[in-house]
């Protein structure tokens, strides 16, 4: 299978209760984490990270699919090559 690359972006609210878990994940997948980067948005409450990911297409939608099944977590991809 041919590796992809993509952008992920994460939204995380209550990041307290719920980063431990979404750390757990990412490090799972850390071998198609390019890079990554964090911030806090506190006036909105949320916190935001974004992803850059190379791996197939299996591997880019089991990173998705278990960070999106936690609760008060948001994520969308977009598939650039």
């Amino acid at each position: 299978m041919e590796n992809r690359i993509a952008v992920v972006g994460i939204l995380i609210e209550e990041r307290e209760e719920i980063a431990h878990q979404v750390n757990d994940i990412l490090a799972e997948h850390g071998e198609i984490i390019v890079g990554r980067m964090g911030v806090p948005y506190k006036e909105k409450g949320v916190s935001i990270i974004s992803l850059i990911v190379d791996g197939t297409n299996d591997q880019l939608g089991s990173l998705a699919g278990k960070l999106g099944n936690l609760s008060g977590v948001k994520v969308k991809s977009a598939v650039t090559a």
